[in-house]
């Protein structure tokens, strides 16, 4: 058996990793409960903000040589405006708030911990520039009844409580993909998650 390692890659130098960040966003994603749909043009387009923002962050980790999970980090201020827009229409300066993106993780990795990896690779990463008062992420809002939604779901609000963060009712905002089954893109709620830095 192979031993597990972390990479870190900061700014431009994710590009180095792109293609897993994008492998595994389509892998993970397309379970409950985002449905997503991807292809490697939507993947490249969207992940090209990663490569723009210089504070930029990933965390990858590898079973070998092989990267079976991946987390992503970036100034909420280089983020798309669907993404600042809540904050601003809040209050909120977006310049001092820091966006976790993505977390994804194979099935068979996860359970191990490793979750938590994630979460203090990112919240180091933010603090480390000392000029953020807030870490913030977001999940797809899907109904209760949704015929997609497995009988054994267990949503993650524990854990990310257990990470110190709230969900925040007056932060709001929809992004648009196609869902599994779809042939066109349709626009989800998705609703953030905050925790200050003190």
């Amino acid at each position: 058996m192979t031993e597990l390692h972390f990479e870190r890659f900061y700014g431009a130098g994710l590009e180095e990793r792109l293609w897993d960040i994008a492998r595994l966003r389509m892998t993970v994603f397309r379970e409950w409960p985002y449905l997503y749909d991807g292809d490697e043009a939507y993947e490249r387009r969207f992940l090209q903000i990663y490569l723009d923002s210089p504070r930029s962050f990933a965390l990858a980790l590898f079973d070998g040589d092989a990267v079976v999970g991946v987390t992503t980090a970036m100034p909420l201020a280089d983020e798309d405006p669907l993404i600042q827009q809540p904050f601003a229409d809040a209050g909120f300066a977006v310049e001092r708030v820091f966006y976790f993106a993505e977390s994804v993780l194979l099935p068979g990795y996860r359970g191990r911990g490793l979750y938590r990896q994630f979460f203090h690779e990112r919240e180091a990463h933010a603090r480390s520039f000392g000029d953020y008062d807030y870490v913030t992420f977001c999940g797809v809002v899907r109904p209760a009844d949704h015929p997609a939604k497995p009988a054994d779901y267990q949503p993650l609000d524990p854990v990310w409580r257990h990470f110190g963060f709230e969900p925040r009712e007056d932060l709001v905002t929809t992004y648009p993909w196609r869902d599994v089954g779809d042939r066109e893109e349709t626009t989800k709620p998705l609703q953030f998650w905050l925790k200050s830095l003190p």
